[in-house]
């Protein structure tokens, strides 16, 4: 089964792995278009204005904006699932998992990145600022994405079955060819969303820990504060929907 999960605005800072480079991600004959969006990125944090630099960054001091402008051909990396610092990966504590847990996350998780676009999240990554949604000028990195990477998303994936943990904007990046399996959780009957990412990361956890192979053995797992309400099938896709108790 593979995982599609979404990145956090927050990252660690520093690393101890080598610079980015080809090997160390997905789809390596990919690399050169990949490499579109980094220099296009690169470029701006080297040269834009601080009001082109708070579009991209979305911070608005700018002596902040030295930690992002560093070169990715020295700069370290570190695994996207420990790079990645947000609501859902505290709920994840991948740091905390057994190492055969970490191994499953690292090899069945596929994470949306803004600006590296579908990486594995074993991936080695350098730190990086971009906001969601915003584009690189004039550059918009997930209709690139979408365009060039589809395919080779697809390839990858085959008949597996396929957990879609994403927050909605990444469908943007992807679509899966077959049917996937979306999560929604309501609490008092409401659908929820700073929570939302908390569950994705709850759940990714515990499917870690179980080694899910399949949406049957999701379905059968019981995870704490959550029970399944229904189930609502359409041709695209499965969406399971959770009531928080």
């Amino acid at each position: 089964m593979i995982i599609l999960f979404s990145p956090s605005e927050g990252k660690q800072e520093g690393g101890t792995l080598p610079p980015l480079n080809q090997q160390n991600l997905i789809f390596p004959d990919l690399y050169p278009k990949r490499l579109e969006v980094i220099e296009h990125y690169q470029s701006l944090t080297q040269q834009g204005s601080d009001e082109e630099l708070y579009d991209l960054f979305g911070i608005k001091d700018p002596k902040e904006y030295g930690r992002y402008k560093q070169s990715f051909t020295t700069a370290p990396t570190m695994k996207a699932i420990e790079r990645y610092d947000g609501v859902a990966y505290d709920y994840l504590a991948y740091p905390q998992l057994s190492f055969e847990s970490q191994h499953y996350i690292d090899n069945n998780t596929i994470i949306f990145s803004n600006l590296f676009g579908p990486i594995s999240a074993g991936n080695h990554i350098p730190d990086y600022k971009l906001k969601q949604g915003s584009s690189i000028g004039s550059f918009i990195p997930e209709k690139h994405y979408k365009k060039y990477f589809s395919g080779a998303l697809d390839e990858m994936i085959g008949d597996q079955e396929v957990l879609d943990l994403r927050a909605s904007f990444y469908d943007k990046f992807y679509t899966p060819r077959n049917q996937s399996v979306t999560l929604k959780f309501l609490k008092e009957g409401k659908v929820v969303s700073h929570w939302a990412k908390a569950y994705r990361g709850i759940v990714l956890r515990e499917a870690a820990k179980e080694k899910i192979a399949s949406i049957q053995e999701l379905l059968a797992m019981n995870i704490e504060g959550l029970v399944v309400r229904e189930i609502i099938k359409t041709k695209k896709k499965k969406e399971v929907i959770y009531s928080i108790v």
